[in-house]
């Protein structure tokens, strides 16, 4: 009953004509609907839970024994740059395993880079590569290739 009643209300209206305006353009359909478009309130969100889920890696921690080796391999490197007058090691290419800290969060991933060693900046505590790739010497960590094995290191 009530129903009729508030239908009752409005008869008036439903035979009038649409309203369109002289001042505004017409809207088209496409624009029409992209204003009911859904509404993305969380931006970003979504991207913050990938970058939280993303693992990463804690630094190395070396025993004496890992120590002792780089060390010494990392002598010899610097004798055999020095050998040749600060030149790279020509044709003898090292695998350097070494530790990449991530920019955004705590922890990083462990890289493996081969290739010869160009340079050893000991002051600035880096070994360079052939391909300009610049690795922190206190991130290594491991040093291998024919070059130590040759040398018994």
């Amino acid at each position: 009953m009530r129903q009729q009643k508030d239908s009752s209300l409005y008869e008036d209206m439903l035979e009038l004509p649409h309203h369109v305006s002289g001042v505004h353009p017409q809207m088209s359909i496409r624009d029409r609907a992209a204003q009911f478009a859904p509404f993305a309130a969380l931006s970003g969100h979504s991207a913050a839970i990938r970058e939280t889920a993303r693992l990463t890696e804690e630094a190395p921690e070396l025993e004496e024994a890992e120590l002792e080796i780089l060390d010494r391999r990392l002598r010899f490197l610097r004798e055999r740059l020095q050998e040749r007058h600060g030149f790279s090691l020509d044709g003898e290419p090292v695998r350097v395993l070494y530790f990449q800290p991530d920019g955004r969060k705590a922890g990083g991933r462990y890289v493996s880079c081969t290739g010869v060693v160009k340079k050893l900046q000991e002051y600035e505590g880096l070994l360079i590569m052939e391909d300009n790739t610049r690795i922190p010497i206190r991130d290594i960590a491991e040093l291998e290739g024919e070059l130590f094995e040759a040398a018994g290191i």
